[in-house]
């Protein structure tokens, strides 16, 4: 699964990823957790083009009842998502592309869990496969989120967790993001990432609060 992720790039950064000129520049964020607002790319509704938008990490489906299932629904499995209830529809028209620089896991071992975070070699920012939905509560109020496909772990994961995010390459981003290209046509691209791009180290517990939100989350114990 993808629990905690970071964000931690310059405007240029973005828009270089994207290929959009009015990025935003986004604070510093070490420790992202679920149903907190998060940055994302979509294709808008309105313009067809492809712009940043802010969800709420947790996907509520338009038929809930309360937005209360948002944080039971941070990760989708790929292979299923397509056909899933909470999914489906967002899978077939709704997909998005969701920046990181890094994300965490967490090893098991004695003396308690060891979280270890996950970057690339190149410490560029990536884009991990998404879905977003709206929500209209029966007072009006209107959430929009979003939820991460998680797939297969790659080499370099396996050993910290079985599942890992759907990271895209920006060749795949057209093909990800166009409401037009049918489900069944995309399952090629969700697969795990080249792991000889990817680099792993542990990192301090303070991660496990997600009140600790600083660069001391992501600063090595010890390179492996």
């Amino acid at each position: 699964m993808c629990g905690r992720f970071a964000l931690v790039a310059s405007a240029q950064e973005l828009a270089d990823l994207f290929d959009l000129d009015d990025a935003p520049d986004p604070a510093p964020r070490y420790n992202i957790a679920p149903t907190q607002p998060v940055l994302a790319v979509r294709v808008s509704p309105e313009t067809r083009e492809r712009e940043f938008a802010l969800f709420r990490w947790g996907l509520i489906p338009s038929w809930a009842k309360d937005p209360g299932m948002s944080a039971r629904m941070i990760n989708a499995r790929a292979e299923t998502a397509a056909e899933k209830p909470a999914f489906r529809a967002a899978f077939r028209r709704r997909r998005c592309l969701i920046p990181a620089t890094g994300f965490y896991e967490w090893r098991k071992q004695p003396g308690g869990k060891q979280p270890y975070f996950v970057t690339m070699q190149d410490d560029r920012p990536f884009a991990m496969a998404g879905l977003w939905e709206y929500w209209l509560g029966a007072d009006g109020s209107e959430v929009a989120s979003c939820t991460i496909l998680t797939t297969q772990p790659n080499e370099l994961v396996e050993s910290l967790h079985t599942r890992m995010p759907v990271i895209l390459p920006k060749t795949a981003f057209d093909e990800w993001l166009d409401p037009a290209t049918p489900p069944d046509i995309l399952r090629h691209l969700l697969r795990p990432y080249p792991a000889e791009e990817m680099l792993a180290y542990p990192v301090s517990r303070l991660v496990n609060n997600p009140a600790n939100d600083g660069p001391e989350c992501i600063e090595p114990l010890f390179r492996e």
